[in-house]
């Protein structure tokens, strides 16, 4: 099994307000190599844009992997690990649920604006999707161009 790294945030500017907008993102690594992806979620809360970000980062998986999950979400990580019930955002935990099925996974919380460099691209990222309001690939080549081969 290929080993990958999965570095993931979500975004909700307005959180609960009427005017939301969100976005996840997921930076993928593989040998030294980052790849990024964005989602534009529209109208979601914090909660479900984090929870989207775990998802499309799994999805971008062509076969099954042995993956290391960072998100800076207790609430996805603990909720993955059993720690944590999930009582509401039911459709959103089986998105990801299918999306985490074929692979081994080690979820791990990472604490957000901490300094951890791929942390703070996917943050970056995730927070500029939200505000534009569409996936801009340019924008996601070169944050992810910047890790260059970094290692977590």
């Amino acid at each position: 099994m290929k080993k990958v790294t999965i570095v993931c945030d979500g975004s909700s500017l307005g959180n609960g307000k009427q005017s939301q907008r969100a976005a996840a993102c997921a930076v993928l690594g593989f040998k030294g190599y980052w790849k990024g992806v964005c989602k534009y979620l529209g109208s979601a809360t914090n909660q479900q844009s984090e929870i989207a970000a775990a998802e499309i980062g799994l999805r971008e998986l062509k076969e099954p992997c042995e993956v290391h999950v960072l998100s800076d979400s207790r609430y996805v990580v603990e909720t993955m690990l059993g720690n944590f019930r999930k009582k509401t955002n039911h459709d959103w935990w089986a998105r990801l649920d299918k999306a985490a099925a074929p692979h081994k996974i080690k979820w791990e919380w990472t604490k957000g604006h901490a300094g951890h460099e791929i942390q703070e691209v996917a943050d970056d990222l995730a927070r500029k999707t939200a505000e534009l309001g569409y996936v801009d690939e340019t924008l996601i080549d070169d944050a992810v161009a910047e890790l260059g081969t970094a290692e977590l």
